[in-house]
């Protein structure tokens, strides 16, 4: 029988009451172990989140692992991928890593050697899988999952452990001995001896099979460890090694024992403020002068420095303050800074541990690569600061863009964004920089920046606002793009507030999400939300567009079109939009009796085709294309950045292109015709390409409290 935790049929609340004291908000075997290892590195990761930078073998072996998930997934749906598919996903894997994962080294001393090194060993990986894939095939008779990620609470060793345990399982399936089997994908550059192995690997298991018992309360038989070795042996045995770990009742005992121990001192730790965790000097897995440089910066730092949780920001920070005051008191912090520059000598090639300004940074980094500039300017904004390159008489400007990752790997970030033209600024142009950075404040909706009908969009990090003209007649129309949590309702939402605080005659809006039903009862504003009614509606406005022309009437008319392409999408195509009516088609004929009476032929109707209504997406092309001399103005805003949706002709019609952040940058490219809204930072982070900007300008959107 599967035993429970009794934590799990507790509240939130109650569960919230017990996990209030811990300075972690879950555990792992990873964590248990990191702190068993060396308590200073568990202290440094787990509790203030400050990650260390990984090395290029090490992002290739979790490529290696969003490859095989994507193999074991189309597996289970009947298709099997090649080496060019399985490629793609790592080397996508790859690509998405900001510049402030990696970790520079010796052999790899730029981004582009760590991603390169990275790439070739996930390569060399997943040939070796599909040449011997036979280890896992051959046993598998049904994949169950693929994938997993728990956060279940655990009994251990008869113990119900108070945090949840985070776990990942790579696959599940059912062999062909009818086992159910949970397996675990690994890189290495050795095989693991067997006798660590046999011990580790099964401490490791049953974290593992208690977290997916508890789920789906299905008795886990075996779990397999397989090694995928990208070192080549010479002597051409197997590059994949599969070690079981077969689960009775005796060797669950013994190894939920084995994890018991060191978690238990792990959450006495975790649970006592005061604790100390000591620095383990002989720990080669760690980079030390990462570790020395942490604990020099806890004795000096404000709990924003480090990256901690909402949750246990406050636990956190009084314990960090409790270290701070004590080691002020016994150690003058002039000593603590130098020991810190000391220890920050250690970390070869990564500047984001010197203590230099930002402006530094950016010059010693490119200098590295005998590029020499000069930041001129630098400016702070709300989601991210910009500096200005003056870039030293033949240097070639397209080789500083090829060095954006080094630039955000020197100032610790993912990713900058370099301009794709120069800034003028003071009548001397520039090669603008923009950092992302995490926002501390927002940018507050005020009437006050509404001058006539500009309609304020943002403020750029010049401080300038950032407008849409509704009296231009150069920029009538505008199109706002952006994922999930972007900002892109936000500012459909500013949008309509300041055309209504300017006094705009009249507003009308396409909700089919129901996002702005809160505008029904506003004077002046007409909300549809049915797509038949937004269809009728449409052919209203095209109709009132064509007698305002035919009468040389005008007057302003916003129309907001949030969520047009899916708008469209779902409209009436084809013959649904055929007109039909009853036609008389000729005359019954008459009887005798009829005829000797008189009686007129009785008619005979039928129902005919007698026309076509334009559909959704042509009546809003007309009004974009023939609109805008009467008076109206249209905000369409999606958040599919497709070709088939923001095609070339409909960007012709929209002169305004506001783009907030996307997944990908061939998104950015279909909005923008230029890369960059992939590296935004998301809440009202966007890019604005307008004739009323020379070039395309990075801006923060207002926010508007409820």
């Amino acid at each position: 029988m599967i035993q429970q935790s009794a934590l799990k049929l507790l509240s939130e609340d109650e569960l919230n009451s017990i996990q209030s004291d811990f300075l972690i908000d879950s555990w792992s075997y990873s964590r248990v172990t990191a702190f068993s290892r060396n308590e200073k590195a568990f202290e440094m990761s787990a509790i203030y989140g400050q990650k260390g930078r990984t090395s290029s073998t090490t992002v290739a072996g979790s490529a290696y692992h969003a490859a095989l998930d994507l193999y074991f997934k189309s597996l289970q749906e009947g298709k099997e991928l090649d080496l060019v598919d399985l490629e793609k996903a790592a080397y996508e894997y790859i690509d998405n890593q900001g510049a402030d994962v990696w970790k520079i080294q010796k052999t790899t001393p730029t981004i582009e050697d760590c991603i390169a090194t990275a790439s070739k060993t996930a390569t060399v990986l997943l040939k070796n899988f599909l040449a011997e894939k036979s280890l896992y095939l051959d046993e598998i008779a049904e994949i169950l999952h693929v994938e997993m990620y728990f956060d279940e609470y655990l009994n251990i060793n008869g113990v119900d452990i108070p945090l949840p345990c985070h776990a990942k399982v790579d696959l599940c399936f059912r062999s062909k001995s009818s086992k159910v089997v949970i397996l675990d994908h690994k890189s290495k550059k050795t095989f693991t001896s067997d006798e660590e192995i046999a011990m580790t690997m099964g401490i490791q298991s049953i974290s593992y099979v208690k977290c997916f018992e508890s789920r789906y309360n299905i008795q886990v038989d075996e779990v397999w460890f397989v090694e995928n070795k990208y070192s080549q042996n010479k002597d051409k045995s197997p590059q994949l090694n599969a070690f079981k770990v077969t689960l009775t009742p005796d060797t669950r005992r013994l190894y939920e024992a084995l994890l018991y121990e060191p978690l238990r001192r792990m959450l006495q730790a975790v649970n006592d403020p005061d604790y100390v965790y000591l620095i383990n000097q002989s720990d080669n897995l760690v980079d030390m002068a990462e570790v020395y440089d942490f604990w020099a910066k806890t004795q000096i730092a404000e709990i924003d420095d480090f990256n901690v949780s909402d949750a246990k920001k406050e636990l956190v920070a009084r314990r960090l303050k409790k270290i701070r005051d004590v080691s002020i008191a016994s150690i003058n912090p002039a000593v603590i800074k130098n020991f810190k520059e000391n220890a920050s000598k250690f970390i070869q090639y990564d500047l984001s541990n010197k203590d230099m300004t930002q402006n530094e940074k950016i010059e010693h980094s490119l200098r590295a690569f005998n590029i020499i500039v000069q930041v001129a300017h630098s400016f702070q904004g709300y989601s991210s600061d910009t500096f200005l390159l003056e870039v030293s008489a033949g240097v070639n400007i397209n080789s500083i863009k090829g060095k954006a990752l080094n630039i955000a790997h020197a100032l610790n970030v993912p990713n900058v964004r370099i301009g794709t033209e120069l800034m003028v600024y003071e009548d001397k142009a520039y090669l603008s920089i923009e950092v992302t950075k995490k926002r501390e404040a927002d940018l507050i909706y005020t009437p006050d920046d509404m001058v006539d009908f500009k309609v304020p969009i943002g403020k750029d990090n010049l401080g300038q606002i950032v407008f849409w003209d509704l009296n231009e007649t150069a920029t009538p129309h505008a199109l706002a793009c952006g994922q999930t949590r972007s900002g892109k309702s936000v500012c459909v939402t500013n949008t309509i507030e300041y055309s209504l605080h300017a006094g705009i005659e009249e507003v009308v809006i396409f909700d089919p999400k129901y996002e702005f039903t809160r505008y029904q009862d506003r004077e002046n504003v007409t909300v549809y939300n049915d797509i038949l009614d937004i269809e009728e509606a449409m052919m209203r406005l095209v109709d009132s567009m064509n007698d305002r022309v035919k009468n040389q009437v005008k007057k302003l008319t916003l129309v907001v079109f949030d969520e047009f392409a899916d708008a469209v999408a779902n409209s009436r195509k084809g013959k649904d939009l055929d007109i039909y009516e009853m036609v008389q088609t000729g005359t019954y004929k008459q009887t005798i009796t009829q005829q000797a009476l008189g009686l007129p032929a009785q008619a005979k109707y039928s129902q005919k085709k007698t026309g076509e209504l334009k559909p959704l997406e042509e009546n809003l092309r007309v009004l974009l294309q023939k609109g805008a001399s009467s008076g109206f103005r249209v905000l369409a805003a999606t958040q599919r950045a497709s070709v088939k949706v923001i095609t070339g002709d409909a960007k012709v019609n929209f002169p305004v292109l506001i783009c907030f952040r996307v997944p990908k940058e061939v998104d950015s490219k279909v909005v923008l015709d230029e890369s960059g809204a992939e590296l935004l930072a998301g809440k009202g982070d966007g890019l604005i390409k307008s004739p009323d900007f020379p070039q395309t300008t990075r801006f923060q959107a207002y926010f508007k409290p409820e």
